[in-house]
């Protein structure tokens, strides 16, 4: 997790560098007033204000050391969105305690805040309610599991339920024995939680938890824009029901390395992209849709479903082609735990 520390005193600093030590965070990362800036190796800023939007957004976590008040007021004009905003925590200058006040699930501010108390002696502040209560918590188990959150609403009702009584479970995956407080097995109810690739709606009110395994296969036509990739996918998962928020990356051919429409889709969806040879996608085992045409021009007789399969998941839907774009998909195995 890339993280700013913000000073702005001598005693401040003398905590801002020991925090560097024990979380392996630079000095050109610790940011401050230009007085001790300069007298301890610090970004210096005029005012750490000027600075701000640019330190919101370029890191996933700032712990201040300062007052609750003066980080506040901070980052009060950068706040937009819990899905988004970085982990925000605050450390009083002695060192003696630690409180995230922004993004405590989902950015990971609690979970800061647990590494920081173990590695410096500093007792953690906790307000979140789900964690005071001890029962589950729906968006922190989600970040942690490399699941999407279909809903914020959803979580924030469900969320609410939590704590005064206990939420139905359910999941395409098999669920532990023993579930964690504030869950209770069961395929209906008024609320609940839904865990999986597909978009299915259960409960009245459904909160889905999407693991992101899928690995998208790609091929297209020469100079296919990324628009056009874009709703292939879409439209091609949408038949079989799989949210594309389970997508994890995106895999081709090799010789599609260059293509700019690919390469801007990965980038605007923030997709890592594998590219393999034709020797490496012919090696990879299963059953395929072969295409002697396609052996011709590329080397292999099939990319999309190969590509997928690449990662090692079983192969969920088969070779579609839409709009000069053939798209397939696998999912890699997952388990839930808690």
């Amino acid at each position: 997790m890339k993280t700013a520390v913000i000073c702005f005193s001598d005693r401040g600093a003398q905590t801002a560098i020991k925090l560097c030590g024990v979380l392996n965070i630079a000095r050109t990362d610790v940011h401050s007033t230009e007085k001790f800036a300069l007298k301890y190796g610090f970004t210096a800023h005029k005012a750490v204000s000027e600075g701000m939007k640019s330190i919101f957004t370029q890191y996933e976590a700032i712990i201040f050391v300062c007052a609750c008040g003066i980080a506040v007021r901070e980052i009060a004009p950068y706040v937009k969105d819990k899905t988004t905003d970085p982990a925000v925590l605050v450390m009083d200058d002695r060192g003696q305690y630690v409180i995230p006040i922004l993004s405590g699930h989902i950015g990971g501010a609690n979970a800061l805040a647990e590494t920081v108390s173990k590695l410096t002696g500093a007792t953690p502040v906790i307000t979140t309610a789900t964690d005071g209560a001890r029962r589950f918590s729906c968006d922190k188990w989600a970040a942690e599991h490399g699941c999407a959150i279909t809903s914020i609403d959803n979580a924030k009702a469900i969320s609410a339920a939590i704590l005064t009584q206990n939420v139905s479970v359910s999941s395409e995956y098999a669920l532990p024995e023993k579930l964690p407080a504030g869950l209770v097995r069961s395929i209906d109810g008024e609320k609940g939680i839904y865990i999986g690739i597909y978009e299915k709606e259960p409960y009245a009110l459904t909160l889905r938890l999407v693991p992101r395994t899928v690995t998208v296969g790609l091929g297209c036509r020469r100079g296919t824009t990324e628009e056009v990739i874009s709703d292939a996918v879409r439209q091609v998962l949408g038949e079989y029901k799989i949210d594309v928020r389970a997508i994890a990356r995106i895999a081709s051919i090799d010789v599609k390395r260059g293509e700019e429409g690919l390469a801007s889709y990965a980038l605007k969806n923030n997709f890592p992209a594998a590219f393999y040879s034709a020797e490496e996608l012919a090696a990879v085992p299963g059953e395929f849709t072969e295409s002697e045409f396609v052996k011709r021009t590329v080397g292999v007789g099939n990319v999309c479903e190969r590509a997928a399969a690449a990662s090692g998941g079983r192969l969920i839907v088969k070779k579609t082609a839409l709009n000069g774009v053939t798209v397939a998909a696998a999912a890699e195995d997952w388990s839930v735990s808690f």
